[in-house]
């Protein structure tokens, strides 16, 4: 033992001399984040009101049908069939729907789930250079995933899941598609006698999204045929080629624990750390506070409250501009989240609705209401 602890500090103090010439002479980029550089932005938009007001920090407590969403590793611990559909405001009248279905097997070890989620607007006018108020002609923008997850319990306190997503990007007249994964997993233990979660999951890693369609075709002008200069030549039919945009990929480290529990009550705080590819890392901090069967009726009530950072959050536009905005209290107030529910659970059936608001800082705020069923 005694010569593998000399070998060992040998070999490390040889690694030390080594490196320390070469860490002098490699220069590594201070910033390497891949600022607006993916497409799909949509993907990140969440599913349920009770993930939403938590601040997106819900991956190691998702354990219902939200958890497709969230960490699909969580679907794995879902007891009853169950449905879900959310409906989300977003800013400058753009709408989000997200729905889900999960449905448990084998006794509740694995689950098999199926989501959908669909962005955009219609209706808007197409502006041009000649005519900038407009040439009569409407657009409409459609983005939309499709997911089905498969999830597992290979013990009592570890569970795993896989998503398989087509992602379908409509932008007016063109079009895009690709594929991608979510990956999932979740711890479930004791800790000084109080539960407590932790969940690693990456999301949207996949292929890239490159658009054609009928906006992108062109006429070239041919050149004249050599001793033929006054004979017409008709334009040659062409097409632009457009760039391979990335998906916004997310990698998700979060904890949650239970500060008080017993049988009509609990209240869990949560944390979670996000590092995207086009941003700089966030992190989130929530908590959540149940009281279930209510007065021996099944009735339950939650309330939830987060807040959110992300390095964007923290921007002036205005004085980067070179002048001042008056924009009150908007942006400390970016990255707020809170919300309720409220639901009813007798037998094998459960009935909630729940509600969130978030700000958006200097975007303004958002609400998302979601509707849930098990059976």
């Amino acid at each position: 033992m005694t010569h593998m602890t000399r070998s060992f500090s040998g070999a490390l103090a040889a690694l030390t001399l080594v490196a320390g010439p070469l860490a002098g002479q490699v220069s590594l980029p201070s910033d390497n984040t891949a600022y607006g550089t993916t497409a799909g932005e949509f993907l990140l938009l969440g599913a349920g009101a009770r993930g939403l007001a938590l601040g997106g920090a819900y991956s190691a407590l998702a354990t219902d049908v939200s958890a497709l969403y969230y960490n699909p590793a969580g679907a794995a611990q879902i007891t009853r069939p169950g449905a879900m559909v959310s409906t989300y405001s977003y800013v400058v009248n753009t709408n989000y729907t997200w729905a889900g279905l999960a449905l448990p097997m084998a006794g509740g070890a694995k689950t098999i789930g199926l989501q959908i989620g669909n962005f955009g607007f219609s209706g808007q006018p197409v502006y041009t250079v000649e005519n900038p108020d407009g040439d009569g002609t409407k657009y409409d923008v459609g983005q939309t995933f499709v997911g089905l997850t498969y999830a597992q319990n290979f013990s009592d306190r570890f569970s795993a899941g896989i998503t398989g997503k087509v992602i379908s990007d409509a932008l007016g007249r063109t079009s895009a598609t690709a594929m991608a994964v979510d990956f999932g997993t979740n711890f479930h233990a004791m800790a000084g006698g109080r539960p407590i979660r932790v969940s690693f999951v990456i999301q949207n890693l996949g292929s890239e999204l490159k658009h054609s369609g009928s906006a992108l075709d062109q006429a070239v002008e041919r050149p004249p045929i050599p001793g033929q200069v006054d004979v017409p030549q008709e334009d040659q039919p062409a097409e632009l080629a457009t760039k391979e945009w990335g998906l916004p990929v997310m990698f998700r480290v979060g904890a949650a624990i239970d500060a008080f529990s017993n049988e009509q009550s609990r209240l869990t705080v949560l944390s979670e750390f996000t590092q995207p590819n086009n941003n700089r890392a966030g992190f989130a901090l929530g908590a959540e506070f149940m009281l279930n069967d209510l007065g021996k009726t099944g009735f339950y009530f939650g309330g939830r409250g987060s807040w959110s950072y992300q390095a964007d959050n923290n921007l002036d536009a205005g004085q980067g501009a070179g002048f001042a905005t008056d924009l009150g209290g908007k942006e400390s107030m970016d990255g707020v989240a809170a919300g309720f529910g409220v639901g009813y659970k007798r037998g094998n059936v459960g009935l909630g609705v729940d509600y969130a608001f978030k700000s958006l800082g200097v975007l303004g705020s958002t609400n998302m209401v979601t509707f849930s069923v098990s059976w």
